[in-house]
């Protein structure tokens, strides 16, 4: 420890983060994969500190069971009128492909050792906050194309697209794709609504994450998210609590969300303002110290710096946000397909409110 601290190698810290992230990442008991120790030279080597997280054969499944105090609920709401709203997590699961709306659970590993869901700190200047250590939550990173699987279907084979998540096959009957699903019931009152159902079909959120750091100037803590999901399936319906009878299912074939929150340029803010009220904000981008653009729009007429700090904002595709629906059904009736392409959020405020006031 004494050599490797004062060759500037690795500090005391970072090797015990670095000894943790390798022990972690080799924890996993079901993994067929044999343990072998690493040399100093070989451990001062290993790339990256933090948590990676891989569940195999992970199956989950919440049931409400009111007689064995079994519930899971969301209070402390209230209407205009005063009366309490309550909303009760009647199903909640997370399964293997093929579960039939979650009555058929099974297995399903999410993550994997070479790319694992992430716990870490990564360094601002890599992301465009500099000198700042970020906290970064990320599902597994995206791949290239030349080894990866298409991100939507699910009979994937490899070098199809740029997921690294794999489908269920005989291969890997797991799947790395899981069926998600719940039901919300809401209260308002005494009066009881319908059982609300929302389930994804071999569901895919590779290349999420969420970044946070703090504000020093506005005392803030501030972020970036960015969610992808796809499925081929992603469905909802309603359901008469007491007698089981549903409505019709309204279902999108080929769901694709790509949405980004919060940017170099345009960071996403949370508060909480003087009313207790919960507060998002994504600002205006700020103006360039100095420079102008010309009047024909063209980089030979502005300010270098100016132009392209502009040019980079609205061509940036990391900062657009993407809806597609291959088919949009309700019951036996098509309406088609769908898409919201390059959507920008160039300012957004979002502020809860107590009704009861």
């Amino acid at each position: 420890m004494r050599e490797l601290r004062e060759s500037g190698s690795l500090n005391r810290i970072d090797w015990i983060k670095k000894v943790a992230m390798t022990g972690l990442m080799l924890l996993p008991a079901m993994a067929p994969a044999e343990m072998k120790s690493l040399s100093e030279t070989e451990l001062s080597e290993v790339d990256g500190a933090g948590i990676g997280l891989v569940l195999e054969d992970f199956k989950f499944a919440h049931g409400t069971d009111v007689e064995n105090g079994q519930v899971f609920k969301i209070g402390g709401i209230k209407n205009s009128q005063g009366e309490d709203v309550e909303i009760v997590v009647n199903k909640l699961y997370i399964s293997g492909a093929g579960s039939n709306y979650g009555q058929d659970l099974s297995p399903v590993n999410l993550g994997r050792l070479v790319n694992p869901y992430s716990i870490d700190v990564i360094d601002g200047n890599d992301i465009g906050v500099p000198e700042t250590a970020v906290m970064e939550f990320a599902a597994p990173k995206m791949v290239d194309a030349s080894v990866g699987y298409d991100c939507m279907s699910s009979s994937a084979s490899a070098g199809s697209g740029t997921c690294s998540s794999r489908p269920a096959s005989a291969e890997l009957p797991q799947g790395e794709r899981p069926d998600i699903g719940l039901q919300l019931n809401l209260k308002v009152g005494s009066q009881e609504s319908a059982n609300i159902n929302i389930h994804a079909q071999s569901a895919v959120i590779d290349g999420s994450y969420l970044r946070l750091w703090g504000d020093n100037d506005r005392h803030q803590m501030v972020g970036q998210f960015k969610l992808n999901f796809y499925t081929p399936e992603l469905s909802i319906n309603a359901c008469d609590k007491d007698t089981a009878v549903c409505g019709s299912r309204i279902s999108m074939k080929d769901f694709a969300l790509e949405l980004a929150l919060g940017n170099a340029l345009q960071p996403m803010y949370f508060d909480v303002n003087g009313s207790g009220n919960f507060l998002v904000e994504v600002a205006a981008i700020p103006k360039p110290q100095a420079g102008s653009v010309g009047a024909d729009g063209l980089r030979a007429s502005s300010d270098a710096g100016t132009w392209d700090y502009y040019e980079d904002y609205y061509t940036n595709p990391e900062y657009r946000s993407n809806i597609t629906v291959g088919n949009l059904s309700v019951g036996d009736r098509d309406f088609g397909s769908s898409r919201i392409q390059g959507m920008l959020i160039q300012h957004l405020k979002i502020q809860t409110k107590d009704l009861a006031q």
